[in-house]
């Protein structure tokens, strides 16, 4: 080994480092770790570097460059009990941890949770989102995560948060006292209950969870298609309206279709299924003529216009319709 490697190996006078998207921490590769006295230290902006002296943390720099001295080591020079005019190269750990936010990661729950829906009862739901999170104490961070690595990166911690996460999260949602549907219309003051819970394992980690977003709620296909068919009957009325409507769209259906003799009957049930589904949608058209004709009127338009909504009449049905009502009204 020639002298100038020997010279390289042995001193270190500049000490800076420059990380990758995804970097959480390094451990700076100085061979021996033999540091010149007075050698440059650059901390780069959301970085922030520490010295460990056989392990215990001595002295930590923020961003900017920095001159390595016994005067700005006191901690270091206290445990390597160095006198004043200490001027030979110095062992040391150098360690680099970035604070940055560490945005754009997702979570979701591997199996669906059950929670007892205060209207349904127990409900199995899923749950997906993104959150984001920072170092927030890397003397912690270095103890509990990092221990004697020389690199830690996000995707090292990410399985432990997102366990964390599914953990809080199965555990807030079997004791809420909201709803689904309530769950799911607020997401953003759910999202923040949900925040609040996670913090205190992302703590004990030397973490701060910056931002976290509950971005869908989903229930298994077939509860979702049960309260699919629930709220097309709430929106109808009732349960009669709802078959009759039901059964008026499938003889339409089947009128439509090549029959000959057969089709033209059918063709003409049809219409008499319909007019009958929108006679009983309405109320019965006798009652609907007794009754007061603004308001009669009004109220029928706003039930075909639900009518309309859930696709049991076409537009041009509702469109005729709703000018006859409106003549009625002088």
């Amino acid at each position: 080994m020639g002298i100038l490697d020997f010279l390289k190996k042995q001193f270190v006078d500049v000490i800076d480092w420059v990380e990758e998207p995804g970097d959480l921490a390094v451990r700076y590769p100085m061979e021996d770790r033999e540091i010149q006295n007075g050698a440059a230290l650059t901390v780069r902006e959301g970085q922030v570097a520490f010295f460990y002296n056989e392990g215990r943390m001595a002295d930590a720099f923020g961003p900017g460059q920095h001159t390595l001295e016994t005067a700005n080591l006191p901690l270091l020079t206290a445990l390597q009990n160095w006198d004043k005019g200490f001027q030979s190269p110095f062992k040391a750990d150098v360690l680099f941890f970035s604070q940055k936010e560490q945005a754009g990661l997702k979570w979701g729950t591997a199996q669906p949770v059950t929670v007892r829906d205060k209207e349904f009862g127990p409900l199995r739901i899923r749950a997906f989102g993104g959150y984001s999170f920072r170092i927030e104490e890397p003397p912690v961070f270095q103890a509990k995560l990092m221990g004697t690595l020389e690199r830690v990166r996000v995707e090292d911690v990410e399985p432990q948060l997102r366990s964390a996460i599914a953990t809080q999260l199965a555990t807030s949602l079997g004791r809420s006292e909201f709803g689904f549907v309530d769950m799911a219309a607020d997401q953003a003051a759910m999202s923040e209950r949900l925040r609040e819970m996670v913090q205190p394992a992302f703590t004990q980690w030397g973490l701060s969870c910056q931002t976290f977003f509950v971005e869908s709620l989903s229930l298994p296909d077939e509860v979702q298609k049960y309260l699919d068919k629930a709220s097309s009957m709430r929106v109808v009325g009732d349960l009669d309206r709802f078959v009759k409507f039901q059964s008026g769209d499938a003889i339409e259906k089947a009128a439509s279709q090549d029959g000959g003799i057969a089709g033209m009957g059918v063709g003409a049930g049809a219409g008499m299924a319909m007019g009958q589904a929108m006679a009983g949608a309405l109320g019965g058209g006798g009652a609907s003529a007794a009754a007061p004709a603004s308001e009669d009127a009004y109220g029928q338009i706003e039930k075909l216009h639900k009518l309309l909504t859930i696709g049991a009449i076409t537009q041009e049905d509702f469109d005729a319709k709703k000018a006859e009502l409106l003549g009625r009204i002088r």
